[in-house]
């Protein structure tokens, strides 16, 4: 079973998913900064790019979105567009779309580093117990709902629930996991609901001027009903009398079956203290990761790829070296698979498991990471071993990860994880006041620079600073200043 601890405060919600007293999950959400995917805007096209067959859509952020050929719906609610048989090739998006068109769209991926919001015009509605695709025939079951002859029925049931265009119905729809017990009397609201939600941003549309907002998603503390309950959760806690208020009434309308389980707590200490969660949050943002068996992970995150190195470390408990291996990557692989949903880490992914000589031990560690990230909510994709020893996969990524939420580059040394040392930056100031001497005759050099430097400078480095002095012919004066880093330093010219 696990528990999900909400930590509410007006500015960020922070939640966190605890099972056996570990921390499996971690979702913030700041309210200056509430993520934008499921948001349904009306965009206005602003640029068309035939030979990236895709499109910037002006939608009121900061930023341009974008809009590539596959994720547009080209038989649109509007009339925009045409629609195309399966067998024929597809339409370029310049015969689709064009500037200054406006065009309802839906995020589908937040806007990440320096990359501006992905977003679709397959518009899609989230309810609690279905997903709904107005623009849609198809009656879809997700993979994780039981046999098919439960599949078969479910769908059976749906088609006469959902009627026929004629019927002032239509609109396609996708059964959840939790649909799969539901009644028809649950299943008939849930259709209501959705279509009542989808009428309302048609209306909205016809009466709102593009690049503004048609429907925001569920903020997170509602999204905890909707997405992370399931039969496993025992608890759900929140800290906050008045959002368990709004949550409890939210529930009672939409999920009454998960109500029993919200809880509010009213304890002393603060809720995140009851597993050590800020601690974990720590660690989640630490490059290294301590395992029990003395063992480590070394995580290292770029802009599209994130490696992950496992090292034996200090752990020499097994009888062989062979069998050290490989209890340290059986723990790592579990290790990693946690770390990921933690750090919420996505894109592609490389693990570099310790090198290991037997074949049994590379299948039995490869079905753990497999079984471990069975668990994830989010889309894994895992082949096997490559030549190297690497193992490559990717986790669908739809927002910012931990680490970039919570963190942003060092000033120091601008994200690059290291700093030149003193000695080069004295160089680089020698060379600097050489070449400033080939264009320009100050009366003086002034060097303005961090203490560790010009403490160099004067003593270890003094005959050459002296020397250079000499062979301008002019002199050079230094000044420490506090507040430099060691890498910044301004030469003046007097």
């Amino acid at each position: 079973m696990e528990d999900i601890l909400i930590n509410w405060s007006p500015q960020e919600t922070r939640v966190a998913v605890v099972e056996n007293g570990a921390v499996q999950e971690l979702h913030v959400e700041r309210t200056l900064e509430r993520g934008l995917v499921g948001n349904v805007y009306l965009g206005k096209v602003v640029r068309v790019l035939p030979g990236m067959q895709s499109a910037f859509i002006d939608i009121g952020l900061e930023r341009a979105a974008f809009l590539h050929v596959a994720d547009l719906h080209s038989a649109s609610q509007f009339g925009h567009g045409r629609s195309h048989g399966s067998d024929a090739p597809p339409t370029p998006i310049e015969r689709l779309v064009f500037e200054g068109q406006p065009l309802t769209v839906q995020v589908i991926k937040d806007p990440i580093g320096t990359k501006g919001a992905r977003l679709s015009s397959q518009i899609s509605i989230a309810g609690r117990m279905l997903v709904y695709l107005p623009q849609d025939e198809h009656i879809g079951i997700s993979q994780k709902i039981g046999s098919p002859e439960t599949r078969d029925a479910l769908r059976a049931r749906m088609v006469a629930l959902v009627g026929t265009k004629e019927q002032g119905g239509g609109g396609g729809f996708i059964l959840r996991t939790n649909a799969e017990d539901a009644t028809d009397e649950e299943l008939a609201a849930d259709i209501a609901y959705l279509r009542k939600t989808w009428h309302q941003i048609r209306e909205k549309a016809l009466q709102t001027p593009p690049a503004n907002l048609l429907h925001q998603d569920l903020s997170l503390v509602e999204r905890v009903l909707r997405d992370l309950t399931s039969e496993r959760t025992g608890h759900i806690r929140i800290d906050s009398k008045m959002q368990y208020d709004v949550l409890r009434q939210f529930g009672e309308t939409f999920m009454p079956a998960v109500t029993a389980k919200l809880e509010h707590y009213r304890g002393e200490r603060p809720i995140f203290d009851l597993c050590n969660v800020d601690a974990e949050i720590a660690r989640a943002l630490a490059r290294k990761v301590e395992l029990k068996s003395g063992g480590t992970l070394v995580f290292d995150q770029t802009e599209a790829m994130t490696t992950i190195d496992v090292n034996t470390g200090g752990f020499v408990g097994a009888k062989n070296f062979d069998d050290t291996i490989f209890k340290t990557n059986l723990e790592a692989a579990g290790a990693i698979a946690r770390q990921l949903r933690l750090r919420n880490l996505g894109g592609i992914i490389i693990v570099d498991f310790i090198d290991m000589t037997r074949e049994e031990h590379r299948t039995a560690v490869l079905a753990e990471f497999k079984k471990q990230l069975s668990r994830d909510r989010t889309k894994v994709t895992v082949g096997g071993f490559t030549q190297l020893g690497l193992v490559e996969m990717t986790r669908k990524r739809t927002r910012e990860s931990l680490s970039r939420m919570l963190c942003e580059p060092c000033p120091t040394c601008e994200g690059r994880g290291q700093v030149k040392t003193a000695r080069s930056v004295c160089y680089d100031i020698l060379r600097e006041i050489l070449r400033e001497a080939r264009q320009f005759s100050p009366r003086e050099f002034r060097v303005v620079a961090a203490a560790n430097v010009v403490e160099m400078l004067l003593d270890e480095e003094s005959a050459h600073l002296a020397g250079l002095s000499d062979f301008i012919g002019k002199p050079i004066s230094l000044t420490a200043e506090p507040t430099n880093q060691t890498e910044h330093y301004d030469i003046v010219l007097l």
